[in-house]
């Protein structure tokens, strides 16, 4: 088996390094799993490519399939398990997958799409999948796991990176290889097993996985048990379960997202007081601004172990803040990471000084910057210089180097020849009790073009909080002109599982009704 795992199994045998909702794997068990895991792809012709996709749930295999095809020199694409057939058909195509992998919830969406790829191309993935009867078109996993060698895998496989598919908000997704800043490189398996084992969540005991598997923060449970950290998975994210997985498991490191800390902080207290979060030391948050609010009463009920990952799937983390530098500069999310250098610039791509709001990019100094393997149309509309990139946000600078984002580029509201960016109300008038989620966007407006609205999903729908005293609120904390105009109230923003909103999307309808008039 893999030397870690063997030494672990050896010293700590009984010690379960996988653990999810239904199973505890041993390190043993881990070990044999992934040598025959590693070898049957090894053997396998995956094609020029060598990729394999994982279409499934959280789950003890989600975990396995990642980390067996890294080790089976394969490249594993994460597939968002939410997607219809026709949307994993474009991936499963586009990134010449040989195999997917699918569990009892993806199962038909999977074969669908590989009936596709089929018609259209005369080939299409195996299909690989565990928590099913037997059913045609289907290997089953426990099946194919079995016939792998148990013997060692090599150990010179060049190892390949994930190819991860961006949730851009218009057009196909794009896929981009797991950035030199995320992949631990190395030009054998032994090199980068070793270089796995340097990481930042090593140093601590188990690690808690509550995000989806198809994103690069939850995957890192998975990559962690080369450094002998064992994983708990949540198959779904549920504020109470993963309190009583903490309690449980004595879990000291996770990845969230701000939703997840907004969720748990709406637990009554009683809740709360059940439950001993005592052991947690470290825990990542990314995937989307953090209300300060929120982040304040998270550090005051956890202690200050949150460090804020700033940055996207196509280049890793641009900046990083820990909760001591965050109580400093409360909002911010950090200093630029090596190897990233901030800029801010005008609309003229100018750069302007410190304190000054404008476009965000980032010089990469390595000079790669973001790459779209099959698109260079999307990577030079990233760049404004080569290696010059930007994330699309809208932000600004401190004296002391500390990065702020305000908004997105396309999010930001023109209203009677005055820009506005939506964040800063949302921001504030998530603080209000009446409030659970909200998102600010431009709506028409007969005179001034467009005003800001705010979309609330109020904490009571039965008796949602008045919009005069919403707008009076607002205006309490910020300039009139950067408050919204209207209050509309709805049930759901459509946040995905990194805490995100397709402020486009919320827009399109409003544009819709008015261009229908």
């Amino acid at each position: 088996m893999p030397e870690f795992a063997r030494l672990l199994s050896a010293r700590k045998p009984r010690e379960i390094a996988l653990r999810d909702g239904t199973a505890g794997l041993t390190w043993a068990q881990t070990g044999d799993a992934l040598d025959r895991m590693a070898n049957r792809l090894l053997a396998a012709d995956l094609g020029d490519r060598r990729r394999i996709a994982v279409f499934a749930e959280n789950a003890n295999e989600t975990a396995l399939a990642h980390l067996g095809g890294l080790l089976g020199g394969a490249s594993t694409v994460p597939v968002n398990f939410h997607l219809a057939a026709e949307e994993a058909a474009y991936i499963l195509s586009d990134s010449q997958s040989a195999i997917v992998f699918v569990d009892r919830a993806t199962v038909d969406r999977a074969l669908a799409a590989v009936a596709s790829i089929a018609s259209s191309s005369g080939s299409a993935p195996m299909v690989v999948g565990w928590g099913m009867a037997a059913r045609d078109g289907v290997v089953g996993w426990a099946e194919w796991v079995a016939a792998g060698d148990p013997g060692d895998p090599p150990s010179d496989v060049r190892p390949l990176p994930n190819l991860l598919y961006t949730s851009g908000t218009t057009g196909l997704p794009k896929g981009t290889e797991l950035p030199p800043s995320m992949f631990a490189g190395g030009v054998t398996m032994a090199e980068h097993l070793e270089a796995l084992k340097v990481n930042r969540f090593a140093a601590f005991g188990t690690h808690l996985v509550v995000g989806p598997m198809y994103h690069t923060g939850p995957l890192s449970g998975m990559r962690l048990l080369v450094a002998g950290t064992p994983s708990v998975i949540l198959d779904r994210f549920d504020a109470e379960g993963t309190l009583a997985a903490i309690h449980n498991h004595h879990t000291e490191t996770s990845v969230m997202v701000p939703t997840h800390f907004v969720r748990l902080l709406a637990l009554p207290d009683e809740v709360k007081q059940r439950y001993d979060v005592s052991s947690m030391q470290l825990v990542a948050h990314t995937g989307a601004a953090c209300p300060i609010d929120v982040k304040r009463a998270m550090i005051e009920w956890w202690g200050p172990i949150f460090v804020d990952a700033y940055g996207a799937t196509e280049v890793g983390t641009t900046c990083s803040i820990t909760s001591q530098e965050w109580l400093e500069h409360p909002g911010s999310v950090g200093r630029a990471l090596p190897p990233f250098e901030v800029l801010v610039v005008d609309d003229d791509n100018v750069e302007v000084g410190r304190n000054v709001e404008g476009r965000l990019y980032f010089r990469d100094t390595t000079g790669r910057g973001i790459v779209y393997p099959n698109d260079p149309v999307k990577t030079a509309a990233a760049h404004i210089a080569p290696g010059v990139f930007t994330l699309g946000e809208i932000g600004f600078v401190d004296d002391d180097g500390y990065v702020f984002i305000t908004d997105r580029f396309s999010d930001m509201v023109v209203s009677g020849g005055a820009n506005i960016y939506p964040a800063e109300a949302e921001q504030v008038l998530i603080g209000h009790p009446g409030v659970a989620d909200v998102g600010c966007i431009g709506i028409p407006h007969a005179d001034m073009g467009e005003e800001l609205a705010a979309l609330v999903v109020p904490a009571d729908p039965d008796a949602p909080p008045d919009a005069a005293e919403l707008i009076a609120y607002c205006r309490e904390h910020l300039s009139h002109y950067k408050c919204p105009r209207s209050v509309l109230y709805v049930t759901d923003l459509g946040r995905n599982a990194m805490g995100k909103i397709n402020k486009r999307a919320l827009r399109a309808p409003y544009w819709v009704q008015r261009s229908a008039q």
